[in-house]
């Protein structure tokens, strides 16, 4: 059956709810547009096609929405745990009773395949569920006191404005990762979307506006030129408390040093570049299993997706095999099509970036045993390489494509010197079936997750984030409530009797 959305004039999208299509801001609950009337367009990566516009908002724009943030926090924060929690409960109903629109936005602007696109809005309703709970477990404690007569004790309160810096490839999943715990917490929220999906992030505010959640919690300001200035406003305004950013560590660090100023709380989940490991006692079938739901999810462009995949020698030409036999068996072109598999990436940059990775690992001796060329646009192939040179470019540098390099190694010490000679720490993936050697790996790779005979780490329920350039701070789990918290200690003493 095919999952092309049935297109009209009036429903150029073919959603189900027509209306889950927004082409505007918010501030204050109200669909906005920039104070010019500039806007800038919204393309479908697999044809070039503008499928909308969106307003070109300003820093006069952005800093009304931190006013209303502002202003609308001050009644937000004293409402009950029980009330947020039923808002959340609420929304995410409503992500999951559309989560066939939500999917189709994702394909329509981001490109994804349509399998893809409805694993990730089931994702996004998860962590709606999971901080619908998390709004009933802000729990403080009571601490023994060496004073006589004297109660120490904890409150968890609400951060304040929050800023919301979302990323282009999980449109639906990041912003639910990060609205979540604002709106368990109390908080309140400025979000810059991607000008590269817009609609998954605008459809999903109007959901939780629909679920109850109170006008002036959560803003959105839209933009494509001004989204330097508009940056450098949510990370600088003293208005904001606290800054959430996902996307590459370069543009992290410009971030970091802009809150400095003011010291905000931060959490940066910054870029990866994942070593992934097969053992020579892995399992085969696992570890192909795993590298390719490791490398292959979302055409590669994951920031917890394997980079650097190491291969035993004495186990390398039959894995590598296998691999590229899988491979083969995948589809690619536009998300809508039948059993495509792939759709194309996000820019013609991206893609250009991935051939740059595969010419320049074949000029050091690698074979393509599968794929290596470009398809229609930004199509990418997915591609198996052998014999990769731990010279390349791609052993520095994330290629956030469908580039699966492998790399041979011989000793366990060697492959994690390799592994661990980088200067981001996000995710790693091993694949043994020793059990000393599960948890001996584990902990000595330099990274804040690691999957252990597994491809798919990331759940509603895990604490998210990496170490080293990586970045700081958790999402999701309930190190993810507490970065939206602070923690304020109250010491009660008792009337001196005379």
């Amino acid at each position: 059956m095919s999952n092309w959305p049935k297109i009209t004039k009036e429903n150029p999208l073919g959603l189900d709810d027509p209306t889950l299509l927004v082409q505007n801001g918010v501030i204050n609950g109200k669909k906005v547009n920039a104070e010019d009337g500039k806007t800038f367009n919204v393309e479908d990566p697999a044809t070039g096609k503008v499928i909308g516009t969106c307003p070109e908002m300003t820093l006069s724009d952005t800093r009304r929405a931190i006013q209303v943030a502002h202003d609308t926090f001050k009644t937000f924060r004293t409402t009950t745990p029980a009330q947020r929690q039923q808002w959340l409960a609420n929304f995410h109903r409503l992500v999951e009773d559309n989560l066939k629109d939500i999917a189709r936005l994702i394909v329509w602007e981001n490109g994804k395949s349509w399998t893809d696109a409805m694993a990730e809005a089931t994702y996004a309703a998860s962590f709606l569920s999971w901080f619908a709970g998390e709004a009933l477990r802000s729990n403080g404690t009571t601490i023994p006191c060496s004073l006589p007569g004297t109660r120490n004790f904890t409150v968890k309160q609400p951060v304040g404005v929050c800023a919301l810096l979302v990323p282009w490839n999980f449109p639906a999943a990041m912003i639910a990762r990060k609205i979540g715990p604002v709106l368990a917490t109390g908080c309140t929220a400025v979000i810059k979307v991607p000008s590269e999906t817009p609609y998954t992030n605008l459809a999903i505010m109007e959901l939780a506006q629909r679920a109850g959640v109170p006008d002036g919690v959560l803003n959105v300001v839209t933009c494509e030129a001004n989204l330097q200035d508009i940056g450098k406003e949510l990370t600088t305004n003293p208005l904001i408390k606290k800054v959430s950013f996902t996307g590459s560590t370069r543009v992290g660090k410009i971030l970091a040093a802009n809150a400095s100023g003011t010291l905000k709380k931060m959490s940066l989940e910054l870029g990866g570049n994942a070593p992934l490991i097969v053992f020579e006692d892995a399992d085969l079938d696992t570890a192909v299993a795993g590298t390719i739901a490791s490398k292959f999810r979302g055409s590669g462009q994951t920031c917890v997706c394997a980079n650097r995949i190491y291969v035993h020698d004495a186990i390398y030409d039959k894995f590598a095999s296998a691999l590229a036999d899988k491979v083969k068996q995948f589809k690619v072109g536009p998300g809508f099509d039948e059993g495509v598999t792939h759709g194309p990436l996000i820019h013609m940059r991206q893609a250009d970036k991935v051939q740059e990775h595969v010419d320049d690992a074949v000029s050091k001796g690698a074979k393509i045993l599968v794929g290596g060329k470009r398809g229609e646009r930004t199509a990418y192939f997915p591609t198996v390489l052998a014999d990769v040179s731990t010279e390349c470019l791609l052993n520095g540098e994330e290629t956030f494509g469908p580039l699966a390099a492998l790399i041979r190694f011989k000793t366990e010490e060697e492959v994690i010197a390799l592994a661990n000679d980088s200067e981001v720490g996000l995710a790693g993936y091993f694949f043994s079936q020793d059990s000393d050697r599960i948890w001996r790996v584990a902990e000595a790779l330099e990274v804040g997750m690691v999957g252990a005979n597994t491809g798919a780490i990331s759940q509603a329920v895990i604490p998210f984030g990496g170490i080293k350039e990586s970045g700081y701070g958790k999402e999701g789990a309930h190190e993810g409530t507490e970065e939206y918290m602070v923690t304020k200690l109250i010491t009660l003493g008792s009337r001196i009797k005379k």
